[in-house]
């Protein structure tokens, strides 16, 4: 659950960052909601994996999900990451705009 969360998590940071042009319902929920949606899915996906990896009995390798709780808390990071910089670049774009119209 968590590396699905943190993935699904990067995928929309990546789209918000990108600021996709096209038109559609996808696009325009993405650009609204992308950056929020990356930052909540990479939190979820950091301690889904946290807690997986502190409860871990074995090592890498023993088959108790050691691995995948590293990888879930890695996509998480680059998923709070690229949330980040799509909510600041929102953030100093829609800020130019209102200076613009006053």
């Amino acid at each position: 659950m968590g590396r699905t969360a943190g993935i699904l998590g990067a995928v929309n940071g990546g789209l918000a960052l990108a600021h996709p042009t096209r038109q559609g319902h996808i696009h325009t929920w993405v650009r609204r909601n992308g950056a929020a949606t990356a930052l909540m899915a990479g939190l979820i996906a950091v301690v889904v994996g946290g807690s997986a990896a502190a409860t871990a009995d074995g090592g890498l390798g023993t088959g108790n999900g050691l691995g995948g709780a590293y990888v879930a808390m890695l996509v998480g990071l680059i998923a709070i990451t690229l949330g980040w910089l799509a909510r600041s670049r929102s953030r100093s774009r829609s800020r130019s705009r209102s200076r613009r119209t006053e």
